[in-house]
């Protein structure tokens, strides 16, 4: 199998250990699942597929950021507390990965669950001098390492530009350096505070990842680790150097990363306004062609969702589950994904397959799509014929 690996810039062979040790990075609880999530979480669902259909067992840790200024800041706007607001976006979230037919994750850690483990883990950066404490804050010290911006591959002004955009306040006057990250900082009167011996606060947003990571995956090296592409800077990168520092192992064997959804030219993002709901699209469509309308699409190029993609979507569904039961395609299935996980191109050849009478449930599986499951509609129409 080859993947493209973020960090080298290059289609790499990705030869793990009979057991794969995944990590993606998770929702912050605070809204629905849009399709850009899906088309993140469905990426490495279909990469999970290929290597257990290769004898792998995938152990995928997916963290729940439960934690964090977009969740308090949402959470007081709503006048509610904030871990409410976590549970209700997250049981959405749950049922909306469920009814996708997604791989159950190996384990699904809050950022709260980690809260001795993360004060431990700053604790050893402080004492290698890898980070310093300034009024009750902890920054990490980017001085201290030599490769800080290796896996992004952007020059200074572009991560301060990006930092800047994506919440990393490089104008914050206590740091030493504008592209220093916090660690732990105190929290507003209103906010939850956990003690730790430089003040009572919260963790910063990379540290999270990092713990949960090596803690539930149960090593200091995973083998894979993705996300959206717009995590790549900050938040991988500092991910990276901070475990790094810690361990003084590499973090992550092989970067993964998903392309963005656009909606009319536009990142399809919360704060734009401009999302497509999987919730809103289970009312009128199966989830099946949900799924279909995603892995059209290759998770490494960016797309734009428009009116027609579901219809052509649920076109397709029909046909599959017409052609019925059968191994037809099925290896040249595997080829496609073993090619960079080229999932449009095994759309296509199951295609050709289906519209030709074949079988080709054992090749659809491996992209997820049950084409033997009722037909389901969210909106209390269910177990209807085609």
């Amino acid at each position: 199998m080859k993947l493209y690996n973020t960090a080298t810039n290059t289609l790499d062979s990705f030869k793990p250990s009979r057991t794969v040790k995944i990590y993606t990075c998770g929702i912050t609880p605070y809204d629905a699942t849009h399709i850009g999530h899906a088309a993140t979480y469905l990426a490495y669902d279909v990469l999970q597929r290929r290597l257990r259909d290769l004898g792998h067992e995938t152990k995928c840790v997916r963290n729940v950021t439960d934690v964090d200024d977009d969740i308090l800041r949402k959470a007081r706007e709503l006048g509610i507390h904030y871990l409410d607001l976590a549970a209700k976006e997250t049981a959405r979230f749950n049922s909306d990965m469920e009814a996708l037919g997604m791989i159950p994750s190996w384990s699904e850690p809050r950022a709260t669950s980690a809260i001795v483990e993360i004060r431990n883990f700053i604790g050893r950066l402080l004492q290698s001098e890898h980070a310093y404490e300034v009024n009750g804050s902890v920054y990490f010290d980017i001085s201290e390492v030599s490769d800080f911006g290796a896996l992004s591959g952007l020059g200074r002004e572009e991560m301060i530009t990006l930092a800047t955009e994506r919440g990393g306040r490089p104008d914050d006057p206590q740091k030493r350096d504008p592209l220093d990250f916090v660690l732990w900082q105190p929290s507003l009167p209103d906010e939850p505070a956990w003690e730790s011996r430089w003040g009572a606060g919260r963790p910063g947003w990379h540290v999270e990842c990092s713990v949960l990571a090596m803690r539930d995956l149960e090593s200091e090296t995973i083998d894979l680790h993705g996300g959206g592409e717009d995590l790549i800077f900050p938040h991988h990168e500092c991910e990276r150097v901070q475990s790094e520092a810690v361990t003084g192992k590499p973090f992550v064997r092989h970067w993964m990363h998903q392309a963005m959804v656009e909606m009319d030219g536009e990142k399809m993002s919360k704060s734009l306004g401009n999302l497509i709901f999987v919730s809103d699209l289970r009312n009128e469509y199966d989830p099946r062609a949900i799924r279909l309308a995603i892995v059209a699409h290759h998770y490494r190029a960016p797309w734009s969702w428009d009116k027609n993609i579901m219809p052509v979507a649920k076109e397709r569904l029909e046909t599959w589950i017409y052609a019925g039961s059968g191994d037809y395609g099925l290896d040249e299935v595997r080829e496609c994904l073993d090619n960079d996980l080229d999932t449009p191109q095994a759309v296509k050849t199951i295609d050709r397959f289906a519209k030709s009478g074949n079988g080709i449930s054992s090749a659809a599986m491996l992209l997820g799509v049950d084409v033997a499951a009722p037909y389901q509609i969210e909106a209390g129409r269910t177990g209807q014929e085609i």
